[in-house]
């Protein structure tokens, strides 16, 4: 407690101010002593004694020394009461206490009619008296305020450790829940097209393809689905993402998948992947995911136009559909897709923008730009 307080000073304007006073006060006692003669030795040692008090934080034991000198040698007694003040209100009394004592007795001995209110005599002790009640006030206010910052901060803790928590047991509620729908389900329908996929040679050709395209994409799901839960509960899947964080070949089979659902899409694919970091590449498959699915539920019949091109020095992707071709109703959907697609993005500094076009028709567009930093992310 002491240490911190020890390192609040006052304001450079308080500072001079006290200095004027203390210094004013010395020097007008002094001058007197020295019998109104302004250059003197004892005038001079009253300004080195104001001077002196400047130094009680840095070398506090030399400023107590100095001014007590000066109070039992010459009967000066602002410097010592100021120092005897300050340290006072950090906690100190029993050398402190000592040094004045010492001050005020040999002043009184050596210098029977000197004190801080002239002629009377126990001007000295009122005067310490009113320095110690100062000091002690003004250290049980800082000791009060210090222990007040310190219970906000340990609040301030407690409330974010109570909220970390309750985030947690919520995540860990919704891995739950989601574990015992989602993950059955598709365990089911993995299961069953995988019973079916072994009699494809008893299937027409294209509900056999179907099949197969099912049941890849229901195992995929399973798979995306433990990251998700991971990621829900806290678990470290760094090197189980680092190994499934798609590329362009992933691109071409979502684009395949897709077209083989019966989706017309125009890809345009430049440059390589491996040329942008491991979060872009993620980021741009999840993109071209939503926006391919929004086309297809809602433009269904249309040709969706992407473009994606890997930097440096940014990597841009954009998709295009015009109004679709079906009389059936598309149902509605949440936008928390494209919001969740926009944070992302943000996340890496870019850019997502999204909205109809003049034609009546939707577009997605996002830039990824590329520092040195983030290249320097492991692919």
């Amino acid at each position: 407690m002491v240490n911190k307080l020890k390192g609040r000073g006052w304001p450079w304007w308080a500072e001079a101010l006290m200095i004027c006073v203390v210094g004013a006060g010395t020097v007008q006692q002094a001058y007197v002593g020295a019998g109104a003669t302004l250059l003197s030795p004892r005038v001079g040692v009253a300004v080195a004694l104001t001077l002196s008090v400047l130094l009680r934080r840095r070398w506090p034991v030399f400023a107590l020394v100095s001014t007590m000198v000066g109070a039992l040698l010459l009967g000066l007694f602002f410097p010592l009461l100021i120092v005897f003040f300050y340290r006072v209100a950090q906690g100190r009394f029993l050398f402190e206490g000592l040094c004045v004592v010492v001050a005020m007795i040999g002043s009184s001995l050596a210098h029977p009619g000197s004190s801080l209110w002239m002629t009377r005599k126990y001007g000295p002790l009122l005067v310490l008296l009113l320095a110690v009640i100062i000091g002690l006030w003004t250290g049980n206010r800082r000791r009060h305020v210090a222990s007040l910052a310190e219970q906000v901060d340990r609040l301030r803790v407690e409330r974010e450790l109570r909220a970390e928590q309750a985030r947690l047991e919520e995540r860990t509620r919704i891995a739950g829940e989601m574990h015992d729908v989602l993950a059955h389900r598709l365990t089911v329908i993995a299961l069953h097209t995988g019973a079916l996929k072994r009699r494809a040679a008893e299937l027409p050709e294209p509900v056999a393809d179907r099949i197969g395209l099912l049941r890849t994409a229901s195992t995929e799901a399973l798979g995306d689905l433990r990251d998700v839960l991971g990621v829900l509960r806290g678990h470290d899947i760094g090197e189980r993402q680092a190994s499934r964080v798609p590329g362009l070949p992933a691109l071409s089979t979502v684009i395949d998948e897709a077209r083989a659902a019966g989706q017309q899409i125009e890809a345009v694919l430049e440059g390589h992947p491996d040329s942008v970091p491991a979060s872009h590449r993620l980021a741009i498959h999840r993109l071209v995911q939503e926006a391919l699915t929004n086309a297809r539920k809602h433009a269904a019949g249309a040709t969706a136009q992407l473009e994606v091109r890997y930097g440096p020095p940014q990597s841009t992707v954009a998709i295009r559909n015009p109004a679709g071709a079906s009389l059936e109703a598309a149902p509605e959907g949440s936008g928390y897709g494209l919001v969740g697609l926009a944070e992302r993005v943000a996340a890496l500094n870019g850019r997502l923008e999204y909205g109809p076009t003049e034609s009546g028709g939707w577009q997605v567009a996002a830039t990824i730009p590329l520092d040195d930093e983030r290249s320097r992310e492991p692919a």
